[in-house]
């Protein structure tokens, strides 16, 4: 873990809002973040950005930047180049890595390349949309925006009739359409905080799909820590996070999704590089439940601020 009261003394911008479909989550990940930052005794100013992205950056007076925004423009790494031209410090993953991880496809390219098991796939775009017939291992598939976050534009196609409207539906998000084989079982998220790997959680949606609405309505997902399964699965699913964020080359704080089939099978299916903050969001549950409080959890992401080197 990083020496911790870095940035101590020096005024610390948290960047939210943004204009992705990810935006009120993203306001409340900011809002909870700095108010962490402020019990923590930090200078902090609170920075909606939504237009005019590098001018906010360089205009903004701030020591470091906590980065809050997700999806587009956030995660993707915009935002932090935008940092990097003012030299400004920041949180999280760097530029590259950032844009990696956004897309799912990249992701899983890398992830792959370091030996982690993924789940089989097929790529759409630009001309081939248009009248694209299923990929030949079949249904069901999960059909989804390649660069999208929050299960925004996903569908699971369990026959024919169903393909091209969910093909539609993907490409009215993003211009490539990842389709995956949909791999039955359960579903766990593993965190990693500057290297540490925190304990893996199982989600658990009522209406069995972790859609947005599963994701954001109070009530509608069980979210299990410990998870109940088998002790060699759990520790596999948390190499298979070292090395596909070593992979990605992600840094600071990172969530990383799996599925598990019945016969213990873990597959990666995609890293958030800036996962949700609030108090209530699962990294830092996983931390809590690892013995990191919400605030330190915070302040542990700041100290880990920086630039490319």
């Amino acid at each position: 873990m990083s020496d911790r009261g870095r940035f101590a003394g020096r005024t610390v911008g948290v960047f939210f809002g943004g204009v992705s479909a990810e935006r009120d989550v993203s306001l409340r990940t900011g809002a909870a973040a700095a108010a962490a930052l402020r019990r923590k005794g930090y200078a902090v100013r609170e920075i909606d950005i939504r237009e005019d992205w590098l001018g906010t950056v360089r205009g903004s007076g701030v020591d470091v930047a906590f980065l809050a925004l997700h999806g587009r423009y956030g995660e993707d790494g915009c935002i932090q180049a935008a940092c990097e031209l003012a030299r400004l410090p920041y949180t999280g993953s760097g530029v590259a890595a950032s844009a990696i991880a956004m897309s799912k496809l990249l992701g899983k390219r890398m992830a792959a390349s370091e030996g982690v098991p993924c789940a089989p796939d097929a790529v759409y775009e630009g001309p081939a949309l248009s009248g694209a017939r299923p990929p030949a291992f079949g249904f069901p598939l999960v059909v989804k925006p390649d660069r999208e976050g929050s299960t925004v534009g996903i569908t699971i196609v369990r026959e024919h009739s169903q393909w091209e409207a969910a093909l539609e539906e993907a490409a009215r998000h993003d211009a490539r359409v990842l389709v995956e084989g949909y791999v039955p079982g359960r579903e766990i998220t593993v965190g990693i905080v500057n290297g540490r790997v925190l304990p893996a959680i199982e989600i658990v949606p009522k209406s069995g799909f972790y859609d947005y609405h599963s994701k954001y309505t109070a009530g509608q997902t069980e979210y299990v820590i410990p998870v109940p399964m088998d002790r060699d699965i759990l520790l596999r699913a948390a190499e298979y996070t070292r090395r596909a964020a070593h992979a990605m080359g992600l840094r600071g704080a990172a969530r990383l999704d799996y599925r598990v089939d019945p016969a213990g099978n873990v597959f990666f299916l995609e890293a958030n590089t800036i996962p949700g903050m609030t108090e209530t969001s699962l990294l830092p549950k996983a931390a809590k439940f690892d013995g990191l409080s919400f605030d330190d959890l915070v302040e542990e992401i700041l100290s880990d601020a920086g630039l490319s080197k």
